[in-house]
């Protein structure tokens, strides 16, 4: 693994911040080489003094670092940055695509599944999402791309939040939540992120999927301040499972309609059948594959010591037995599934029909 470059995909929409942090960093102090692959190069607006030289496509920085833009296809400029290599050590510390005006980054992320060359030099870390704080509500309404992006994270990034009231955050971190319950929210003014929030997370690492929480997926509503990451506020969950009764929440600010994307979460407490699990979750994917953006799970699977944990990509599935459950851990299945116009009662009857 070590030897492969760790790819970090950063969505979001217009005016979120991204060229902000690219510009952070391609020109920070940090010691490290990075290559970003954005789009257009204009658009990031780098600093002419900080290029050193350009060949093509691809423009050095000063920091060792380099800027390259898309616009052949994703495989061949990563194939040509691997060809950058320095002797006796990877040509990169990680690799950074911006995917501004993609729709889903779906598409970039299966690349790094799919293309064998690719997999074989580069394997995909996250994908992290820039949000801004004060329109990120209005972009949520009126863009499919805006509820893609949210949906797909692995961490999101609620950028300019010294723009908006504690309430108004509350408010869209609440919403954030019911797009995406996997992906923690790190808030952030002027895309001033320490590059550990955005690089090195190991998103589509299945060893490093470790803490799938169900109730995640229905935080209390309106909790001021208690929202900062994925851990916090789970004592002051109501603990119905009621999931349908997020929408008049938003009759404040007007968002009366409910979102198309959202996070379905399923537990169980019986071990499960191995094999049913799989053919249902291979079924599932067949069928619904395009409308199910990410998922992840951890499943007690009868009669085996490890635990199973899965994730998928539209219709890309990995899966694998990971470490062993503690002796005094509580055993037990959960997985999240993100998508559009899911229906959680065919999903739930469809996971609990797996128990061994």
């Amino acid at each position: 693994m070590s030897d492969k470059i760790p790819v970090t995909v950063l969505t979001g929409y217009l005016g979120a911040g991204k060229t902000t942090l690219l510009n952070r960093i391609l020109t920070g102090d940090h010691g490290r080489r990075y290559a970003v692959i954005v789009n257009e190069f204009g658009e990031i607006g780098i600093d002419n003094d900080l290029v050193v030289g350009a060949d093509e496509d691809v423009f050095e920085m000063n920091n060792g670092c380099v800027c390259c833009t898309v616009r052949g296809d994703l495989i061949r400029v990563v194939s040509g940055l691997m060809k950058r290599q320095r002797p006796g050590a990877p040509a990169f510390d990680a690799i950074i695509v911006e995917t501004t005006g993609l729709a889903d980054p779906g598409p970039v992320a299966q690349t790094f599944f799919v293309d064998e060359d690719v997999k074989a030099k580069t394997r995909l870390d996250s994908v992290t999402a820039l949000v801004d704080a004060k329109h990120i509500m209005a972009r949520l309404d009126d863009s499919r791309e805006a509820r893609e992006q949210v949906a797909f994270a692995d961490r999101i990034i609620l950028n300019k939040v010294d723009l908006a009231t504690e309430d108004e955050l509350a408010e869209v971190e609440a919403r954030l939540r019911r797009l995406n319950p996997l992906a923690p929210i790190t808030r952030a003014e002027r895309a001033d992120v320490p590059l550990d929030q955005v690089l090195g997370l190991g998103g589509f690492d299945l060893g490093r999927i470790l803490d799938i929480n169900p109730e995640f997926a229905n935080p209390a509503h309106g909790e001021a301040g208690h929202v900062h990451d994925e851990h916090c506020g789970h004592d002051h969950h109501d603990h119905d499972h009621d999931h349908h009764d997020h929408d008049h929440h938003h009759g404040a600010r007007g968002h009366a309609h409910e979102d198309d994307i959202r996070g379905v979460s399923l537990s169980l407490d019986r071990p499960m059948d191995g094999t049913k699990f799989t053919a249902w979750l291979d079924r599932l994917l067949g069928e619904q594959g395009q409308n199910i953006l990410r998922a992840k799970g951890i499943i007690d699977v009868a009669g085996e010591d490890r635990r199973l944990v899965f994730q998928a990509v539209h219709m890309i599935l990995e899966g694998d037995l990971q470490k062993p459950w503690g002796t005094i851990e509580r055993r037990w299945s959960r997985a999240v599934f993100i998508g559009r116009d899911l229906d959680e009662a065919a999903l739930r009857a469809g996971f609990e029909a797996c128990a061994a």
